[in-house]
């Protein structure tokens, strides 16, 4: 029986959603998206391209549509299992197997009376040349709650073309559009401010009303200087736009020029899933989106302050993700969410981002990070029994290491060490990448003539460590504008035993903000950026199909010329 993983961070996991689903605690998310690959009666197009997703869909579409929708079921009944009571899921799919979908997933395991709704999404109005039918430019979206209570928000739009035309009028207040105040009927038949509002007319407020209205400048005034029947101001930022329904319109595709662009072919409109993110959540909420793709649930999620975990069975979906996330987070510490992959980087998890790596190897080994950064007695966090972890991002940890630890422990939690010791359970863990000789024999020492077990962890014992791909930068000069300013092509070589899946630039690298990508996705490796007069540092991030990754930077100098500068 897989165990269950509590949900102590967000997170990125690389692996096949049905058995990662598996491992989720019960009850445990509050929403879920999922956008699978669409079922089209042909072979699956490859996104990614790396060994792992052609690996797990390469038998998808064998034996047709009751092949696929056997596929998506076994995975919509783990999603259901890790839904909480008041939880709601949005399944999106295209016309290909929509019916299907409905009748023999959603309802079956989630109930009819539990649709909440079928939305339609206009993802597109461009014209067709189809001659035999109506040209097809929406996708479904299905909306099911896990019982009769859930959360649910509604929310109101813009305004359409017709009705913004009608706000012609502006002030300094802003734009607005007038308003009758009158109404049929003879309630209200006096004369006011000079003005009578007519016969069969009645004013639609009190005389109190009509003069606090005046006071506030909120009715037009006649040249004569008296107050307009119709000049009811109604200004366009106190207005609220009309409540959605289920045809959405409003939201364009994510096209080849748009800023949230990252090269994922099926990449779905950040402003889609800002809708059905806070229509069905709430802050701190948990988010779970288990075809990541690339990444656009999790990016709107993180920045609308929900959780989230996000599954993909390719290593680049992943890895695109991170990138993305970590370039919208205002903090160069990302300890707000894991990437969990199959193999990591020993020079990226020995080097580089040193606030992440403490907190992460802890819950490794399924321990909860101490927060506290001071006064810790050295004590970077502790096993779920309370037995404390030491984390030495370090190679070749000697005798001293665990002479202090010790000490430390019984400082900390002495009756806690008196009990571990006389249960022959270990008093504490350190971990570290290496470790020397004097510090095994001292912990071999303390075993077999003190009867204290101390547990030295090395990094590759939790997980699987490979080096990272092999990277070198060059440039060359393209132009001059005469400023001191230059435009530099900037290309990069990647070596990886399994290829390289993609590479990502930033042009304004700092090395205490950390890598904070100004292009996400590139597969070409190469770039043409035009740069200021002054100091540029470029870093270039090179990640395989296995998820490894490798920075490399260059500092270039420009002033008329261009010359690197070493670092």
């Amino acid at each position: 029986m897989a165990s269950k993983l509590t949900l102590p961070t967000n997170r990125l996991i690389l692996g096949d959603n049905l058995h990662i689903l598996k491992t989720l605690e019960e009850e445990s998310v509050d929403l879920i998206y999922l956008d699978p690959p669409f079922f089209s009666n042909r072979n699956y197009e490859v996104i990614w391209g790396d060994a792992n997703e052609m690996r797990s869909f390469e038998d998808r579409w064998m034996g047709g549509i009751e092949h696929y929708i056997a596929w998506l079921k076994e995975r919509v009944e783990l999603m259901y299992r890790v839904l909480k009571k008041t939880g709601s899921l949005f399944l999106h799919c295209d016309w290909h197997a929509d019916a299907y979908i409905r009748v023999d997933i959603l309802d079956r395991i989630f109930g009819e009376r539990n649709l909440r709704n079928h939305i339609i999404w206009r993802r597109t109005n461009a014209k067709s040349n189809m001659t035999k039918r109506f040209a097809i430019n929406s996708d479904s979206i299905y909306f099911y709650s896990k019982s009769g209570t859930f959360k649910f928000k509604p929310l109101r739009g813009g305004y359409s073309s017709e009705q913004m035309s009608r706000y012609k009028q502006e002030d300094e207040k802003g734009v607005y559009r007038c308003d009758d105040l009158t109404s049929p009927g003879k309630a209200r038949q006096f004369t006011w401010r000079g003005v009578h509002p007519g016969t069969n007319r009645s004013w639609r407020f009190p005389e109190e009303k009509l003069d606090e209205l005046y006071d506030q400048g909120l009715i037009e005034l006649q040249q004569n200087g008296k107050p307009r029947k119709d000049g009811l101001k109604m200004y366009l930022s106190d207005a609220e736009g009309a409540m959605f329904g289920n045809i959405w319109i409003d939201i364009d595709r994510v096209g080849n020029t748009s800023r949230e662009r990252i090269g994922y072919p099926t990449q779905k409109p950040e402003a889609l899933l800002e809708r059905i993110i806070q229509c069905a959540s709430n802050e701190g909420d948990m988010v779970l989106d288990p075809f990541m793709g690339g990444g656009t649930t999790i990016a709107v999620a993180e920045r609308l302050g929900r959780q989230f975990i996000g599954i993909d069975q390719s290593a680049i979906a992943v890895k695109v993700t991170e990138t993305r996330l970590k370039k919208q987070m205002d903090t160069f510490f990302s300890g707000s969410f894991s990437t969990e992959l199959h193999k990591y980087s020993y020079k990226k998890l020995r080097y580089e981002d040193a606030f992440e790596f403490e907190e992460w190897i802890v819950r490794q080994v399924g321990g909860t990070p101490n927060t506290r950064k001071r006064g810790d007695f050295g004590i970077d966090g502790k096993m779920a029994d309370g037995t404390p972890i030491q984390v030495k991002r370090s190679d070749g940890v000697g005798r001293n290491v665990v002479d202090n630890f010790l000490s430390a422990i019984k400082r900390a939690d002495k009756k806690l060490y008196d009990k571990n010791k006389k249960e022959k359970k270990p008093i504490g863990c350190i971990i570290a990448f290496s470790f020397n000789s004097g510090a095994r024999e001292e912990a071999a020492r303390l075993k077999v003539k003190e009867n204290i077990t101390l547990d030295l962890k090395e990094v590759k014992e939790i997980v699987p460590l490979a080096e990272g791909p092999m990277i070198k930068i060059e440039w060359r000069e393209l132009s001059r504008d005469g400023k001191g300013g230059t435009e530099i092509e900037v290309t990069v070589k990647g070596e990886s035993d399994s290829e390289i899946g993609f590479y990502s630039w930033d042009f304004a690298y700092n090395a205490e903000k950390g890598f904070k990508a100004t292009v996400i996705k590139d597969e070409t490796g190469k770039q043409i950026y035009k740069f200021t007069a002054g100091e540029h540092m470029i870093a270039v991030k090179a990640v395989d199909n296995e998820g490894l990754e490798s920075i490399e930077t260059i500092k270039l100098k420009v002033n008329g010329t261009v010359k690197s500068v070493k670092i």
